[in-house]
């Protein structure tokens, strides 16, 4: 008898593997009709709420709704902070990050990323008033950014001896600047310059400067190991490209009539790979 039961226990052990294999996250999606993505909703025009609506929009948002229609299913975004990003994706509380998210090396051994998304160099902004017009005069200053991603490391490298004050959303960094809580403010070249134009007449009073601090590869954050759903994602981003639709979204959030004010889009949705 003990034999016996002994022989059903491995059978049946042995039938697991097949069983998870099989079970994975796009299968999960689809059962439940949902496809949750975790979005900033605050950074305009990326992901923000429509002040109209009341709604999240934005460029990640089109991009993952294309990737829900894909699936068929019905998209979902959950707000969520940018420090929170991946610890999100790696607990399951989303399917996927359209947040923002550089694509690094570091990251790499955290979760998977899709095509690149969007291509952007990090920039700094300073009141004309500092007499800064060069990176290297930050040092020894106060700059603030937005806390958890990757402008405070790539400001830190870029300038040692910088003083770094983080906060929760660019907004808030941005108003300290205006408030004189620092002499500068560092972000994604696309969300700095939009946030220059809100300043209105103003502007005169503020200097972008204009060296990069880095190059930022941006993409979708997929939880590690998801093969199948990561094939799902990349092929709707290269239909997307090929159907010229990829542009069109592009220059919606980001073209000449917006305050962004990109004259062209310089990437394509090709690659996964980075320097």
């Amino acid at each position: 008898m003990r034999r016996t039961l002994l022989a059903a226990a491995l059978a049946a052990a042995a039938f697991l593997p097949a069983l998870s294999a099989h079970a994975d996250q796009l299968d999960d999606i689809r059962k439940r009709g949902e496809l949750v993505v975790g979005v900033l909703g605050t950074d305009e025009p990326a992901t923000f709420v429509d002040p109209k609506t009341r709604q999240i929009v934005g460029y990640e948002v089109d991009l993952a709704s294309a990737i829900a229609k894909k699936i068929g299913v019905k998209p979902v975004l959950k707000q969520i902070a940018v420090a929170a990003r991946i610890p999100e994706l790696q607990q399951g509380h989303v399917d996927l990050v359209a947040a923002g998210l550089t694509h690094n090396k570091e990251r790499e051994a955290q979760i998977d990323f899709s095509l690149t998304t969007f291509v952007t160099g990090q920039k700094a902004i300073v009141k004309k008033s500092s007499g800064i017009t060069e990176l290297p005069q930050l040092a020894g200053k106060k700059v603030l950014t937005i806390r958890g991603g990757t402008q405070e490391p790539n400001v830190r490298k870029a300038v040692p001896g910088v003083e770094v004050v983080t906060f929760d959303t660019s907004q808030q960094a941005f108003q300290a600047l205006q408030q004189g809580k620092g002499v500068g403010y560092v972000d994604d070249e696309a969300a700095l310059l939009r946030s220059y134009a809100k300043l209105g007449p103003q502007k005169a009073q503020y200097v972008v400067l204009k060296q990069n601090l880095s190059t930022e590869a941006l993409a979708i954050g997929i939880k590690k190991g998801e093969a199948r759903l990561k094939a799902v994602v990349d092929d709707t981003l290269r239909e997307l490209e090929k159907s010229g639709e990829a542009e069109k979204i592009f220059f919606k959030w980001y073209g000449p009539s917006t305050a962004s004010g990109f004259q062209s889009r310089d990437f394509k949705l090709e690659t996964d790979k980075i320097d």
